[in-house]
């Protein structure tokens, strides 16, 4: 059986488990008089800076890798902006003291975000890249390879299409500061290289990351209490 799914389901679970148990949220059971002197609903602005780590495999070999990522946050709801991701696998499969079979890319594109519970400490998302890239192998020797092979294999750069979907868990830790842990699935085209058994880089990850801007957390700053 696969361990993938599983350790997915596994997230899922506990991520609903943990909404559910949040306490009523602070504003439903507030008993202080307030007054409202706005006769509008409030569209709440943010941004925000993101730093992220993840960690997947690339056929079957461990696979590293960060990005960040700059977005606008539409009403705590909706996030949109760009994300830069670069990665590296050590792949075995030409076995030589003088050849480092470092597969590396990066790709950058358009992160979509939209959020839910968007109220609570912790919150739900759907992380969505739909970038480009390109994706090869890169080598200082070239021992007894002759310059045809390391010109095919390792200077040759395949263009990388990714879209990369996935599920994270939002903790809101203040109107500046968001942290998210999370899993993804990206699906990528297919690859050309000369030997290389590596065809595509679609797979699994796990990521954590945070989150740095204004948030802005839900405050109504048109509301005031009503003096005794």
């Amino acid at each position: 059986m696969k361990l993938q799914p599983i350790l997915l389901f596994l997230f899922l679970t506990f991520i609903f488990l943990s909404l559910n148990a949040q306490n009523t949220p602070k504003d439903s059971i507030e008993t202080v008089d307030y007054i409202e002197f706005n006769d509008r609903n409030n569209v709440v602005h943010g941004v925000y800076l993101g730093l992220n780590t993840h960690y997947g495999q690339t056929f079957k070999e461990p696979s590293y890798g960060f990005g960040f990522n700059i977005a606008y946050v539409a009403n705590q709801q909706f996030e949109i902006g760009l994300a830069v991701n670069v990665f590296q696998s050590d792949q075995q499969f030409i076995t030589s003291e003088l050849i480092d079979n470092k597969l590396t890319g990066g790709y950058i594109g358009l992160h979509l975000e939209p959020i839910f519970f968007s109220k609570n400490r912790i919150s739900l998302s759907i992380p969505i890249v739909i970038g480009l890239g390109a994706v090869g192998y890169f080598t200082q020797g070239d021992g007894d390879f002759d310059d045809d092979f390391l010109d095919a294999e390792f200077d040759d750069v395949n263009v990388m299409r990714v879209f990369e979907p996935g599920v994270s868990a939002l903790f809101n830790i203040s109107r500046y500061l968001q942290l998210e842990a999370g899993v993804k699935y990206r699906f990528t085209n297919r690859f050309d290289f000369a030997t290389s058994p590596v065809k595509n880089l679609n797979g699994y990850s796990v990521g954590l990351g945070i989150k740095v801007g204004v948030f802005n957390m839900g405050r109504n700053r048109y509301k005031k209490k009503v003096p005794n």
